[in-house]
């Protein structure tokens, strides 16, 4: 048996303690930001000590930005409602489309498949820029500009690559011989995709939509030329904490807070999840 004494044992605690803080730090001191006006951030020298105040959370739910060059309209909330929506559905229709077609490209073997793929990975990693002027042209053409289908059609083609490369590599992990020997018990193609593969591939769909939906979150050069302020996401409506009399960094700071939420909320059911597929994963290979 493995003995470890207790210096180690403190060696360790104290090693995890100061990886924690230099990861965490930053994370805190946005979250002790968002409860400071502008005069305790700017502050110099800074400090940890402040009258805390709920006036920036406030501001962005009520959708008044108050500040010294007067009150402001802003629409925060309409903002994040529209990132869960367009990131949400994106993802959804992405691995509607995308984990059949991984588990295509894992079992089966056609002309041109590896082409077919690559070509679908390159999507995700061609600039933006490349395609923003003929897309904005052909939306404008075809009626999509300025539409929440408009902005999932693009967002899915952002999740979809992801999708398909991650989840094809956990199909392929699986051994065909647990699908035969489930279909030689009678039972379909569709029933053997649907109770055998996929939760099998549970952690892989699992991890791939989580980082698509982030990925979704954080677009911003589609949004902000494909959508008007009425379907902008929370990453171009935060432009207009920049104001006249200048950044409202308390403002900026309880966005951000507010706008990760859905995001870890997402990532704390997701790793439920992850920790049900490894158990799954000891039957592979």
């Amino acid at each position: 048996m493995e003995h470890t004494s207790t210096l180690e044992k403190a060696l360790r605690g104290t090693l995890i303690t100061l990886i924690l803080v230099f990861f965490l730090f930053p994370i805190l001191w946005i979250f002790l930001m968002s409860f400071q006006t502008n005069e305790d951030i700017l502050r110099i020298p800074p400090s940890p000590f402040f009258t805390p105040t709920l006036s920036n959370y406030q501001a962005l739910i009520t959708g008044k930005l108050v500040s010294t060059a007067g009150t402001l309209d802003i629409a925060f909330m309409r903002n994040l409602w529209n990132s869960v929506l367009l990131s949400g559905v994106s993802v959804a229709v992405a691995l509607v489309l995308g984990v059949p077609a991984a588990y295509a490209f894992a079992r089966y073997k056609f002309p041109l498949s590896e082409d077919i793929a690559f070509t679908l990975l390159s999507f995700r990693f061609a600039p933006p820029l490349l395609v923003l002027l003929p897309l904005t042209l052909y939306y404008q053409q075809i009626g999509l500009t300025d539409t929440y289908v408009g902005l999932i059609w693009v967002y899915q083609l952002i999740a979809l690559p992801l999708i398909l490369w991650i989840v094809r590599g956990y199909f392929e992990d699986i051994s065909p011989d647990i699908e035969s020997a489930y279909r030689i018990a009678g039972h379909s193609w569709l029933k053997t995709f649907a109770r055998i593969a996929v939760p099998l591939a549970g952690p892989g769909i699992a991890a791939a939509g989580l980082l698509a939906f982030i990925f979704c979150w954080n677009n911003f050069v589609f949004a902000l030329v494909l959508a008007s302020a009425e379907k902008q996401p929370v990453t171009v409506g935060s432009l207009a904490f920049v104001t006249a009399s200048g950044i409202q960094y308390g403002q900026i700071a309880a966005a951000i807070v507010l706008s990760i939420t859905p995001t870890l909320a997402i990532a704390l059911w997701a790793q439920r999840y992850l920790v049900e597929g490894l158990s799954l994963g000891a039957v592979k290979g």
